[in-house]
């Protein structure tokens, strides 16, 4: 399996996993918390026939890479990702990130600018501050991630199941655009995590991207449900076409965090025709 050190601990290195398929423009896709990269599986072969070079990876701790105790900030995740973009020298690239992974995009641009970057496309994105402060009203108390960070240290398979309905609104789509076997799934990949990890990465949603959004100089999609309880639009999404330059905004109706999955069609026709291309 291929594997991109990216840094060490202790006597170990930290390996992140990824996968590399397809000839033609590369498409870097970087998943949610708190699945992996295997959860690009209704994009992927859509990338793939349309005839994009398609690069998943997981995150440091999820998925197939290594679970350290450091690095769950997103100046280092977005390290990670420079490390991949690197590596494989990537360049023309698309960056699509999801959820947790719009961070990475995001902060990547303020970082390392966009001379490896063509386009990029936030779904159910996380900037631009998701903490509530007195200059951001917009944002959500510090109660809600101290519940969170509670709620995961004492029962975190608990709280999967529970966090997990809400990234796929369970009580209005299970059944009809969420079976309970593609939810199991999400479950079991979400536990395999590390435990230090899930914990470690609820501060991170807290960075505070509003120095990073002027800095991203390339044409800028954003997807988000309208119907997200995860990560609520008025807060996310609706904020940054206001906060990034020559992006717009495409909202689906009824969907919730995981439009990935439970309306990939939507989701999938959004995306090929921002990148000029018909969904197959």
């Amino acid at each position: 399996m291929p594997y991109i050190t990216t840094g060490e601990e202790n006597s170990a290195g930290i390996h992140v996993y990824y996968e590399d398929h397809g000839v033609g423009q590369p498409v870097v896709l970087i998943h949610g918390f708190p699945l992996s990269g295997a959860s690009w599986e209704k994009q992927l072969p859509v990338l793939l026939r349309a005839g994009y070079r398609v690069i998943t990876y997981d995150r440091r701790g999820f998925g197939r890479s290594s679970q350290p105790t450091t690095g769950y900030d997103y100046d280092t995740l977005a390290t990670d990702l420079n490390a991949v973009m690197e590596k494989l020298d990537l360049q023309n690239t698309i960056l699509v990130g999801f959820s947790m992974g719009t961070g990475e995009v995001v902060r990547y641009l303020g970082n390392y600018g966009s001379a490896r970057v063509d386009r990029a496309v936030l779904i159910a994105p996380i900037p631009p501050f998701l903490l509530k402060t007195g200059d951001n009203p917009e944002g959500v108390d510090q109660s809600v991630f101290d519940g969170i960070m509670s709620a995961i240290a004492s029962d975190r398979p608990a709280y999967l199941t529970t966090f997990l309905h809400d990234f796929n609104n369970v009580d209005k789509l299970g059944g009809t655009r969420i079976s309970d076997e593609a939810l199991r799934l999400q479950w079991t990949v979400a536990a395999g995590a590390s435990a230090h990890a899930t914990l470690a990465c609820v501060p991170a949603w807290l960075t505070d991207f509003r120095d990073d959004l002027p800095r991203i100089d390339v044409e800028t999609l954003i997807v988000q449900g309208d119907a997200d309880r995860i990560l609520p639009i008025d807060s996310c999404g609706r904020r940054l076409p206001g906060l990034i330059k020559n992006s717009r905004l495409v909202e689906i109706p009824g969907g919730p965090h995981n439009i990935g999955w439970t309306h990939a069609e939507e989701l999938n026709a959004i995306l090929m025709g921002f990148l000029g291309r018909t969904a197959s």
